[in-house]
This record gives C-alpha cells, structure tokens and sequence, in this order.
C-alpha cells in the first residue's frame, strides 16, 4: 500500500513539473513574440502619450485641416516659422529628402508645418514657404490668441524675442518633430538633425 501511494504521488509530481515546464514554455514563447512585435526606433518612441491628439487649423489655402484628414498617411508635425534662419529650413529639407528616400511610399507622407508666427507668417507667405521644399507639404497657421494653447497642447515652446525694430524679432521655438502613424495615433519623437536616412528608416517601419 505504501508503494501504491509512493508511486501514485511520484507520478502525480512529475505531471506538475511537466505541466509547469510547458507554462513556462508558453510564457517565454509570449514575451519572446511580444519583443519580437515591438518595432525598433531610432527616434524617441512615445506611442501612447497623452498630448498633441489632434488639432483643427487653417492651412495655407484657407481649408481646415485635423488629423483625419491624413488617414494612410504618416504625418509629421513640426513648429516654426518663415523668418527662422536655420532650424526650419534644415527640418524641412531633410523632411522633402525623407519623402525621396521613400520612394514610391513617398506619397503617404505628409509634412505639417504649424507657425508660432502667425503675425507676420500670412497664408500668402506661407504657401510661398512651403513650395521652396515640397508642393504636397501644408502650413497650418493659428490665431494668434489660440497659439497659446496648441502650444500646451504639443508640449513645445515657443517665445518671441525683440529684435531693432518692432518687426525684426525673432522666434524662439522647440525644434524636434512629433510623428503619427497612419492610424492617426502619436508614435515618435524626433529630435533636430537626427538625419534623412535615420527618419526615413522609422517612417517606413510605421508604414508597415
């Protein structure tokens, strides 16, 4: 009798550990699959923050524009202003040679250029801007007294800085890049001059 229940309870406990041995098999298999999923990026990955969810601004044609609008599309928004010396135009250069770098996907980027200069950037001026780096690409320009709040809303900074003369002042701004994915949801931040090829590489993974 002994023997019977020695035997029985031996039996029993090499079927826990085989059973605890095929759990924990799963359970490796499940983180293994979930690190495997998790894209890899060189920008800075901020997938679920809780800022910067959407907007409705007038671009330079006058239409209104809210991230709906860009469903399929990478979109990439960015703050500045016409008059800035550097930042701007380095940005959306590298922006107009990510959408080359591309290719054929080119088309499912869409840059956002959002001034925080709407007293001298006009619609006029802007449009003009935009044409220097691409055709596709579009200025969203705030009134001024609702920049205050896009700006709290996208967590950037901004402040004007006196120049001479009441209309030579320049801008100081937050220069890195917020991009979505083409659900519309906020993924990544890029910070300046991280590099056409660098961007280019995170833009086609949320292509995928």
């Amino acid at each position: 009798m002994n023997f019977f229940f020695a035997s029985l309870l031996s039996r029993r406990g090499a079927g826990l550990r085989v059973v605890s041995l095929l759990v924990l098999a799963s359970l490796v298999g499940v983180l293994t699959a979930c690190s495997e999923q998790k894209p890899a990026f060189s920008s800075i990955d901020i997938t679920g923050a809780d800022y910067g969810k959407n907007f409705a601004l007038p671009d330079h044609n006058g239409q209104v524009r809210r991230l709906s609008d860009f469903a399929g599309k990478v979109v990439v928004v960015f703050f500045g202003y016409t008059q800035c010396p550097d930042v701007c135009p380095t940005t959306l250069t590298e922006l107009a040679e990510v959408k080359k770098l591309l290719g054929k996907d080119g088309d499912r980027l869409q840059a956002l250029f959002v001034t925080v200069d709407p007293e001298r950037d006009t619609p006029e001026l802007l449009k003009a801007y935009m044409a220097n780096f691409d055709a596709s690409f579009l200025a969203l320009r705030p009134a001024l007294a609702d920049l205050p709040a896009v700006a709290k809303d996208f967590k950037i900074y901004y402040k004007k800085v006196a120049g001479s003369s009441a209309s030579s002042y320049t801008m100081d701004h937050s220069a890195g890049s917020y991009i979505y994915d083409t659900q519309g949801q906020l993924r990544l931040f890029t910070r300046y001059g991280s590099g056409a090829p660098v961007l280019a590489a995170d833009i086609a993974v949320l292509m995928r």
